[in-house]
């Protein structure tokens, strides 16, 4: 075949081919998922001590000081004593919070005419409400931190065990505050995320971008976190017991109230130590979101 005749036929097998061969497929956003499980378990790890110190003081009202007392007291065998649950319910949550908050936000844009932020807002809370249905890790890591169950349950495995007796509706013991939190955190969190990155210098290369991104979810993981500390008090106390009545959430509210001598600074013991473990975790949590819809 002359030259011309047969480059026009080599240009056409080729298009051909092209049509012919499977679309590369980009990858969605829940690939995401296994980097954030990746990165929550890490913090997790490293933390824990001191979100057990927290959690005694929200429990007892007990000063950070009588709080590393009784850590000591309960000697290093006990103090990564029920991390387990903890593990599985952080990555399981997080990988949930940003996979199915992206997802949703994008089902409802395409299926509903409302405006962007009223569709936001509603995936925000589903994939919160979604989170939820872990409670029971949450319920059983609880009762492992608090020191007046280690004589009743070694590990997880046995914390589930001593709920079973008691029903189904003992594992979700917590559950209305735990909703409400998730919920309201999660509205508040991807919603100020955009305005709070826009009153931060503008970032001009993706060292920056990421110091900004740490930032604003630094100062959102520490803002909420204080917000709801009220929340998370009441919902250890209402997941410290085991079996008996199930107290509304204004009435356990309003028993610490009185055991902490109506003072905000009682009730907000161990704010301080929560306030700066979520500005280190949530900047690293946010910035490598951002980091990953870059890249992946």
């Amino acid at each position: 075949l002359p030259f011309p005749t047969l480059q026009l036929r080599n240009n056409m097998m080729d298009s051909e081919a092209h049509e012919k061969r499977p679309p590369i497929l980009t990858s969605s956003k829940q690939d995401i998922s296994p980097h954030i499980t990746n990165v929550a378990f890490n913090n997790v790890a490293i933390t824990f001590p001191i979100q057990k110190i927290l959690f005694r003081q929200q429990l007892y009202g007990i000063k950070t000081r009588d709080a590393v007392l009784q850590l000591r007291r309960d000697g290093f065998r006990n103090l990564y004593r029920g991390i387990l649950p903890l593990l599985m319910q952080k990555t399981t949550t997080l990988a949930l919070m940003f996979g199915l908050y992206e997802d949703l936000s994008c089902l409802l844009q395409k299926h509903v005419s409302a405006p962007e932020f009223a569709t936001r807002g509603v995936a925000a809370v589903l994939a919160g409400t979604t989170e939820a249905i872990f409670t029971p890790l949450e319920r059983v890591q609880t009762l492992l931190q608090d020191h007046k169950h280690h004589d009743k349950f070694t590990n997880t495995y046995q914390a589930f065990r001593a709920l079973k007796c008691h029903g189904i509706g003992e594992y979700y013991r917590g559950l209305v505050p735990i909703l409400f939190r998730n919920g309201f955190s999660n509205v508040l969190f991807f919603g100020l995320r955009g305005p709070i990155k826009e009153h931060l210098p503008t970032a001009m290369t993706h060292s920056a971008h990421l110091v900004n991104d740490f930032i604003c979810g630094g100062l959102l993981g520490a803002m909420l976190g204080f917000l709801f500390f009220p929340v998370n008090v009441v919902k250890t106390r209402i997941q410290s017991q085991i079996g008996g009545e199930f107290q509304s959430f204004p009435k356990v509210f309003k028993t610490i109230w009185l055991e902490r001598d109506r003072k905000l600074t009682n009730l907000f013991r161990g704010a301080h130590l929560n306030y700066h473990g979520s500005l280190i975790s949530w900047g690293i949590i946010n910035a490598t979101y951002e980091f990953l819809l870059k890249v992946i």
